[in-house]
Parts: C-alpha cells; structure tokens; sequence
C-alpha cells in the first residue's frame, strides 16, 4: 500500500536516528530512493529551531521523510 499521494507506487517511511544530516546522506545515495526531507518529530514545543532541538529540552527526535520505490529497495 503507497503512502505516497501522487505517485502509489512509492512509498513513505520516517526514521529518527540521532543526526538527521548525517541519515540524509546515506538514504540519498541508496538507489530507489527518491526524496530524502529532514525535520523533527515528537516533542513539546512548536516549530523548534535546530539549535533548541540540539539542546534536548524540546523533546524533539531529528528525522528523515524517506520516499522511495519498493520494487527498487526494502
């Protein structure tokens, strides 16, 4: 099933994984995948900046949207 609302046969997944640059640059090496957008997820406070987030007390996890094709990758 696509997460994706203009092309269904691609699909979403979100990962936090400590540094969001540094997961970006491994997933847009990977083929199949076709966009790779860093943000947060969780936390209390509304749009953090990245400085706020780096210091732990917003709650904030830095996560990658990944799209990608699953015939090309799993």
């Amino acid at each position: 099933m696509s997460d994706h609302p203009i092309n269904p046969s691609l699909e979403v997944a979100y990962l936090a994984g400590g540094c969001f640059w540094c997961l970006e640059a491994v997933y847009d090496e990977l083929k199949g995948v076709v966009d790779v957008v860093s943000g947060y997820s969780g936390g209390q406070t509304s749009n953090p900046s990245y400085e706020a987030v780096c210091t732990g007390e917003t709650g904030h996890a830095e996560t990658v949207q990944v799209t990608f094709d699953p015939q090309a990758v799993s």
